[in-house]
C-alpha cells in the first residue's frame, strides 16, 4: 500500500460558537506533478436536528471533512452521532425526526434535493455501513442476489455480468473466495465475513463518502483490526472519505485522521489525532482520553 500524502487543510466552521479548528491535513493524495493546493470540502455541515418529542438532538453543528480524509466521530450513546449519519443521508424524517441547516457533498446542497434525487445519491455517492453485520443483510436471500440489487440500482447489467466485479472487490477486502461463496446465505458466514460483504457493498459505486457507524463494536478483535486495515486500504486506493462515527476512541485512535467530540449533539472538539491524544482541551475529551488503555499515541 503506497505512503499516504497529506496536504494542510484549514476549515472555517462558519458560526459564531463553533469549535476552531486546528490545521489539519488532507490526505487525499496528489500527483507528483501537482502544486500543493487546498481542495474543496468532500463534505460540509452546518446543522442542527430535532425529534418530536426530542428537541436539541444536534445543535449548530459545524463540520468539514477533505476527499480522502479519515474522520472519527466520536461520543457516546445518546449524543448524536447516528442522528447525524441519518441527517447527511437525509433519512432523518423516517425516524421521526428534523433536520434544518446545510449539508453539502463535493459543493451540492443535499437539503434541497427531491426524495428521487436522494436515492440516487444513497448507495452511489454515499456509502453506509451499519453496526451488526448479520442482521443487517437479508437473512432469505443470497450474497450475490444482495449484491447484484445493490449493484443494479444505480447500475446496468446482468447478474452473470457482474459476477466478476462482485469477486473483483470481495477479494480486494482480503476474502480469498470463489463464485460459490456469491451462493451463500447470511446464515453461512462468520461474522468478519458478513462485515466484508456489507462493506463490499457499501463501496460497490466507488462513493466518494463512506458513513460507518459503528461498524466495528461487534467484532472480536482481531476481526476489528483487520477491518480498520480494509478501511485504511478504503482511504488510500480508492480515495474514499470516511466518517467513522463511534464511542470507542481507541479505534478511532488508531485510524482516523481527525477526531471530532460529540457531547449531548454539540461538538467540543475538533483536532488531528495526534493533537487530541497528546493536548486534549476540554475536560469531556480529557476524561476520553484518559480511559484509554494504552499510551496516547495514534496510528497514523
Amino acid at each position: 500500500m503506497s505512503t499516504m500524502k497529506t496536504r494542510e487543510a484549514d476549515t472555517e466552521m462558519g458560526a459564531k460558537n463553533a469549535i476552531p479548528e486546528r490545521r489539519a491535513p488532507s490526505p487525499g493524495e496528489r500527483t507528483k506533478a501537482e502544486s500543493p493546493r487546498i481542495s474543496a470540502p468532500l463534505l460540509s455541515l452546518s446543522l442542527s436536528a430535532d425529534y418530536s418529542r426530542k428537541p436539541g438532538v444536534l445543535r449548530n453543528l459545524h463540520l468539514e471533512m477533505q476527499p480522502g480524509e479519515i474522520l472519527g466521530l466520536v461520543g457516546e450513546s445518546g449524543s448524536g452521532k447516528s442522528t447525524l449519519a441519518l441527517s447527511i443521508l437525509r433519512l432523518l424524517d423516517l425516524k421521526g425526526g428534523q433536520t434544518s441547516g446545510s449539508i453539502q457533498l463535493k459543493g451540492r446542497e443535499l437539503t434541497t434535493l427531491s426524495e428521487s434525487e436522494m436515492r440516487s445519491i444513497r448507495g452511489r455517492d454515499i456509502g453506509l455501513i451499519l453496526q451488526s453485520p448479520m442482521s443487517s443483510l437479508n437473512p432469505a436471500l443470497r450474497i450475490g442476489t444482495q449484491m447484484y440489487e445493490t449493484w443494479r440500482a444505480h447500475q446496468p447489467g446482468t447478474r452473470r455480468e457482474c459476477i466478476p466485479r462482485f469477486l473483483e472487490i470481495l477479494r480486494s477486502l482480503n476474502l480469498d473466495v470463489e463464485e460459490a461463496f456469491l451462493s451463500r446465505r447470511p446464515a453461512q458466514l462468520s461474522v468478519g465475513q458478513a462485515q466484508r460483504v456489507l462493506i463490499a457493498m457499501a463501496v460497490l459505486h466507488r462513493p466518494s463518502l463512506l458513513l460507518a457507524d459503528e461498524c466495528t463494536s461487534s467484532l472480536d478483535l482481531i476481526t476489528q483490526k483487520e477491518v480498520l486495515n480494509i478501511f485504511r486500504q478504503l482511504s488510500l486506493e480508492m480515495g474514499t472519505g470516511i466518517l467513522f462515527i463511534s464511542h470507542d476512541l481507541l479505534a478511532v485512535s488508531s485510524l482516523c485522521h481527525r477526531i471530532a467530540i460529540l457531547r449531548n449533539g454539540e461538538l467540543v472538539e475538533v483536532g488531528l489525532t495526534s493533537e487530541i491524544l497528546k493536548h486534549p482541551s476540554h475536560p469531556y475529551t480529557r476524561q476520553l482520553v484518559d480511559a484509554l488503555p494504552i499510551p496516547e499515541t495514534s496510528g497514523i
